[in-house]
């Protein structure tokens, strides 16, 4: 869990450095915004390949390489001074960030397979709000000694961070050989066969999965990354909100909330699914998600309203890292789950492309119309497909006898 919060920051902080970039270079937002999409690509694509090294060598050596890449590439960032030399750095970061992100969730399918969705929402939810206590302090340092101090510093301390921990990372594979597992509840639905990762590309039931999982990170993604640009164009970035008493702009208040809430997410959904079951819950939550993304276009030009919509945004969005997770292992067993997962895990990948692509698009309409009306549609027919496609799909899968 603490890894994974560590390692937060390289896509979560990433919309505080957009700006500053554009300003000192003058980049366009869609140029810079690519090295997110290529750290997205390189974090989700390369993780089938971890969670193969992680099936077979343990997960210490793979998290002690992804922190040594992570911290390499926001120190790169503060010396960058070309966009190919910032796409190089995002994609190191990125592979980094995969490393351990793969290793932490694979672990966790594995060490609790009656409670996955509880499991993996802690290690993931740890990922989703792992940013919010060091939002306004990379706010602060980019403020006060600018941006380049801030990858300096922040990426050598949780690059060293990260390294330290993986050296108590243990290996489930040979120590649940010694462990009694409690009995799966039913309505999970798990198979009674392990699945290779060359078996489950071979399987629709996993595309179905695949293409949901594009559908609605594509619309978390593009508000993530686009987050402090919404605010500017809302002209409400700089406004003071107060809640609770605590008086902040709307950005940084809005970012600073979001991190926990899609961090919390994570851990009420997973607990929610091992409860009633994955499907049902996906329907509520893409549900939610749909009806949040409409309401933050019609309303998220008050400053008040963009802080609580931007967060029920995100806490409809996050619960997709402890979900997709958990039904893939239930789905094809806990022996190569962090492959499988890995393989899973690279729809997010795919999902990223959509930030560019809706940046050009903004800059082709002048508006964020067409974003958020894509994005609402993906989430609509990714809970038609999670319900009337997966569904049966999977409960055939599970029928069949185990080898």
């Amino acid at each position: 869990m603490v890894c994974m919060a560590t390692i937060a920051n390289l896509q979560y902080g990433w919309t505080l450095f957009v700006n500053p970039f554009a300003d000192r270079f003058g980049w366009s937002h869609a140029a810079i915004q690519v090295a997110f999409a290529v750290f997205v690509v390189t974090q989700t694509w390369f993780v089938p390949i971890e969670g193969y090294l992680v099936d077979r060598f343990g997960p210490r050596p793979v998290v002690l390489a992804g922190g040594l890449l992570c911290a390499i590439g926001w120190v790169m960032n503060a010396f960058v001074d070309s966009l190919p030399l910032l796409y190089a750095a995002a994609a190191i970061s990125g592979t980094g960030a995969g490393a351990v992100y793969g290793t932490c969730v694979g672990c966790a399918l594995k060490w609790f397979p009656d409670r996955r969705g509880l499991a993996v929402g802690l290690v993931a939810a740890s990922f989703g709000a792992g940013s919010a206590l060091s939002i306004v302090p990379i706010s602060m340092v980019i403020e006060s000694r600018g941006y380049e101090a801030a990858f300096l510093y922040f990426g050598l301390g949780q690059g060293l961070l990260v390294i330290a921990l993986a050296l108590g990372l243990e290996d489930p594979n040979k120590l649940l050989k010694q462990i009694r597992i409690p009995p799966v509840p039913e309505h999970l639905g798990q198979s009674r066969r392990d699945y290779t990762p060359s078996e489950v590309l071979c399987q629709p039931t996993f595309w179905a999965m695949y293409a949901i999982f594009v559908l609605v990170a594509a619309g978390g993604l593009m508000a993530t990354a686009q987050l402090a640009l919404i605010a500017r164009d809302f002209k409400i970035d700089d406004a003071l909100v107060s809640i609770a008493g605590l008086v902040l702009p709307a950005l940084t208040f809005a970012l600073a909330l979001d991190r926990v809430l899609n961090g919390l997410t994570r851990l009420v959904f997973g607990w929610v699914s091992d409860r009633i079951g994955r499907e049902q819950t996906m329907v509520i939550a893409f549900s939610l998600e749909a009806a949040a993304i409409l309401a933050l276009y019609e309303l998220g030009a008050h400053p008040l309203g963009f802080v609580l919509l931007s967060g029920a945004l995100f806490f409809a969005w996050g619960e997709i890292y402890s979900l997709f997770p958990s039904i893939c292992a239930d789905t094809f067993g806990s022996r190569y789950a962090a492959a499988n997962a890995g393989l899973l895990y690279t729809a997010k990948g795919v999902a990223s492309l959509a930030v560019p692509l809706s940046s050009a698009l903004v800059l082709a309409l002048h508006d964020w119309h067409a974003v958020f009306l894509i994005a609402f549609g993906m989430n609509v027919l990714a809970v038609l497909l999670a319900w009337f496609v997966l569904r049966p799909m999977r409960q055939r899968l599970l029928e069949l006898p185990p080898r």
